[in-house]
């Protein structure tokens, strides 16, 4: 494993900071504190910041050995993101740096994402090994805000204009020292809908002088998996998750009405299209069939991540450098969704995974803090791998500096916001 030596000194410090930052965790485009100690960190090393994008982001701006020159005539310029936000969940750690906000908890590994891009900010403000322009993108309001989409919508392409953007999420239960990367979907769409059947409420023991919404709604989510297994494409991926049907109140009395809600995820927007489209002629042809109505809404939240074919396999030449042909592997797709798709619909870039290890970690700090709990994503006992600092730090070095030390092809294939 090649990791960078000045990192590697600075690495427990960094670790320092990113404990600070999982104590204090703040929910979507409430990143205040953490927006502030980012900017402070790059404002100490000299590095021009940038506010207000998406209400707390951060952009660094970090000019090569050529004052950035590359970048202004050239376009040589490279994007890197790391989110800042938490998730509103309650954390069961009781180690030193747990949270200290109750219902708030960095348990996505959102702390360590910044840790690793401070990490690399603060080698590229001592080196600028490069010609050109790195732009550092601390973004909020990942888990469900959109922030990247937001970002975008406040002229963060146009501010910053830059060739492609590379993102990274820790990943557990793979082997600390591996990277994975592939070209294509590597998360899926997120979307969610909420259906309401309204029948004709009465007595539960003369149920023929009412309509019950309850039959209706098993219809529909029975009629539902038919999308899946009937309509569909076998080898396209789809997932149809009803997570919530609401009705009743007594247990003698037919309820007026009934609500299913749940999510859906697809790779692609030919699946999602068919998949609303049936969704909404089963609702409302179910509730026909049985004499009640239906109000059906589908929400689409997040894209899917698509990492571009070069990129992705620029990525990978990258981190074998750094780790090994064997310890680069290929990206396993997740129905997981991420909101760096909507910067992958603007510009060509890639989306990888590092991983986190099994849990091993956790038994690191002093007193303990952990109890037999895994170590997933999302769950109460989580805690980010502070040995990926280095790793991913280093990462994101050598990809920047390799980038900017190099031109890509102008046939590349791009994604479709991009006009190209």
């Amino acid at each position: 494993m090649k990791l960078i030596d000045s990192i590697l000194t600075q690495a427990a410090g960094m670790a320092a900071v990113r404990r600070d930052i999982h104590a204090h965790p703040e929910l979507c485009f409430e990143e205040v504190r953490t927006a502030d100690l980012v900017a402070a960190r790059l404002t100490e090393w000299g590095i021009p910041v940038h506010r207000g994008l998406g209400a707390t982001g951060v952009v660094g701006v970090v000019h090569g050995r050529d004052g950035g020159r590359a970048g202004r005539e050239h376009g040589r310029a490279i994007g890197l993101r790391a989110d800042i936000d938490a998730l509103p969940m309650t954390e069961f750690n009781t180690f030193a740096h747990a949270s200290t906000h109750p219902g708030k908890m960095h348990a996505c590994g959102h702390d360590g994402h910044t840790a690793m891009l401070l990490a690399a900010a603060q080698h590229f403000a001592q080196h600028r090994n490069f010609d050109g322009t790195v732009y550092l993108i601390f973004q909020p309001a990942e888990e469900g805000g959109g922030g990247a989409r937001e970002m975008i919508k406040d002229g963060l392409f146009e501010q910053f204009p830059m060739e492609a953007v590379f993102g990274m999420h820790n990943w557990p239960g793979m082997d600390v020292g591996k990277f994975a990367v592939s070209p294509g979907p590597v998360m899926a769409s997120s979307n969610e809908f909420k259906i309401v059947i309204t029948g004709k409420g009465g007595h539960a023991a003369m149920p023929h002088m009412g309509t019950d919404p309850v039959p209706v709604a098993c219809q529909i989510v029975q009629g539902f998996q038919t999308i899946l297994t009937r309509n569909k494409k076998p080898v396209e991926a789809g997932v149809i998750s009803v997570t919530m049907i609401h009705a009743g109140e007594a247990t003698n009395v037919i309820p007026d009405s009934c609500e299913i809600q749940g999510t859906v995820r697809t790779f692609t927007f030919e699946t999602l299209d068919l998949i609303e489209r049936r969704m909404r002629e089963i609702a409302e042809g179910v509730s026909a069939a049985f004499g009640a109505t239906c109000a059906f809404e589908f929400e689409r939240n997040y894209p899917p991540t698509i990492n571009t074919p070069y990129e992705a396999d620029f990525c990978r030449r990258v981190m074998a450098d750094i780790v090994g042909p064997d310890n680069a592997i290929a990206q396993e797709p997740t129905m997981g969704a991420e909101d760096f798709s909507f910067m992958l619909q603007e510009k060509p870039g890639a989306y990888c995974f590092i991983a986190n290890g099994f849990g091993a970690h956790r038994g690191q700090y002093e007193g303990g803090g952990h109890d037999a709990g895994p170590c997933t994503l999302h769950n109460p006992h989580y805690d980010f791998n502070d040995d990926l600092i280095p790793l991913g730090a280093t990462y994101w070095v050598r990809l920047a500096e390799q980038w900017l030390g190099h031109r890509p092809p102008t046939d590349r294939p791009m994604p479709p916001g991009t006009g190209q």
